[in-house]
């Protein structure tokens, strides 16, 4: 089994994935969507099948004071939705403070060309989530 990292957005939702042993995070797709939420979710559903994913950890922004703001409760409604299109699956929100400005600066610093950046910086960032979440789990 692996698990599944989300970075949620209004109109792309980077989608990352846990190696086998569940040590390593992979960026695996940019999902852009503009009409209803079925279609982003449908796609999600075929991966979580493809992958065999039993977990899924949503990256959740909370505001820098720790509280949750309109853009966290949309992200706890998306959550909702996960958990009742895709059966027998465990979402678990992550605090992605900051992991799009460590995308940001991760695709700077190896020199991402400026019309790459947005394809790129949602998978990035689902990395992040995910690879924060591995980590913690590896601590105990």
């Amino acid at each position: 089994m692996r698990i599944m990292g989300i970075d949620y957005g209004d109109s792309r939702i980077g989608i990352a994935i846990s190696d086998a042993l569940m040590y390593t995070a992979q960026g695996i797709e940019t999902i852009k969507w503009s009409r209803g939420i079925e279609e982003p979710l449908k796609r999600i559903s075929e991966l979580v099948e493809e992958y065999k994913v039993n977990k899924i950890v949503l990256g959740f922004p909370k505001n820098m004071n720790g509280t949750v703001g309109p853009r966290g409760e949309k992200t706890i409604e998306f959550a909702r939705l996960l958990e009742e299109s895709i059966e027998g699956i465990e979402v678990i929100l992550w605090d992605e403070r900051l992991t799009t400005v460590a995308a940001n600066r991760a695709m700077r610093e190896i020199g991402v060309k400026k019309n790459n950046k947005k394809k790129l910086v949602d998978q990035i960032a689902a990395v992040y989530i995910l690879q924060g979440y591995l980590d913690s789990q590896a601590r105990g």
